[in-house]
Order: C-alpha cells, then structure tokens, then sequence
C-alpha cells in the first residue's frame, strides 16, 4: 500500500513539474522567428536584413533536424551525425551573412541561450 501511494506522489509530482515547465516556455519551444529577430538585434546589433537572414537559415535547417530528431529508427549516434553536416551547412550559410566577427559573436550568443539538452549519454554539449 505504501508502495502505491509513493508510486502516486510521484507521478502526481512529476505531472505538475512538466506542466509547470510546459508553462514557462520549457518542453522544447522555440522563441517566435519576430522575437527572435528582435532579440538578434538587441543581443547582437545585427541589421534588419541580418537577423532576417539568420532566422530564415535557422527555421530551415531546424524544420531538418526535427525530422532527423523525429526518426524513431534511427539511434542517437546515428541522429547525430546526420545532424553535424546540416548545423556545419547552416554555420557557413549563417557565417556568410554576418561575417567573420559577428558569426563568433552570434555562436557565443547562441550558446549561452541554448536550452541545454541530453541526447542519450548525458552530454549536454551538442
């Protein structure tokens, strides 16, 4: 009986945790490509034209690795590195846009405002 109670605490627990966290913009979401874009400006100075660029390369190759993320038969290593080329074609897309400078200060950015995440053996640094 003590068993189905804790059992039940902790479902209940983790139920409202993840809601919570749904809540607070946590379970994945994505910041819309109109606030991304005013964030760039504001975080980085970019140009209208800049931040547009850099949003519609994003949108495009996340819209690819999803599916990737998405592909149930394929195994995490096998995710990954499906996914390295694409994030080094969307680098050099990204790097052409902003130049040498400002593509170092766009990747310092993004890594600090990177949700962190785990795919399968606990290393957070995708």
């Amino acid at each position: 009986m003590k068993r189905l109670i804790s059992g039940t605490m902790i479902a209940f627990t983790l139920l409202c945790t993840c809601s919570l966290y749904a809540q607070q913009g946590g379970g994945g979401r994505r910041m819309d490509p109109a606030a991304m874009k005013q964030t760039l400006i504001d975080s980085l100075h970019l140009t209208g034209v800049q931040a547009d660029s850099v949003v519609g390369i994003s949108q495009e190759y996340r819209s690819k690795m999803r599916d990737i993320f998405m592909d149930q038969s394929l195994s995490q290593d096998d995710k990954r590195a499906k996914m390295a080329p694409l994030n080094d074609e969307r680098n050099k897309r990204i790097k052409a846009v902003l130049g040498d400078e400002l593509f170092k200060q766009y990747q310092a950015w993004e890594q600090r405002n990177r949700p962190q995440r785990r795919m399968g053996d606990g290393n957070s640094n995708n």
